[in-house]
């Protein structure tokens, strides 16, 4: 895992990190999550999220190690 790269909804997160929304997996961009949904932190195993409020996969972008 490194910074920038690229993850999608249903995948292990291998590395305790901070991650930013990238996009759905549909290819759309909207609607926009909302301000929390954007940033999240996810522990080492834990499962890469949907976007709760509209119920889509997301593609998710490693920002930095937490």
């Amino acid at each position: 895992m490194s910074i920038g790269e690229r993850y999608r909804t249903g995948e292990t997160s291998m590395a305790t990190a901070y991650y930013e929304w990238d996009g759905y997996i549909d290819g759309t961009r909207t609607p926009q999550p909302t301000a929390e949904e954007k940033k999240i932190k996810l522990e080492k195993y834990e499962t890469f999220p949907p976007i709760n409020s509209c119920d889509k996969g997301a593609y998710w972008k490693m920002t930095s190690y937490a």
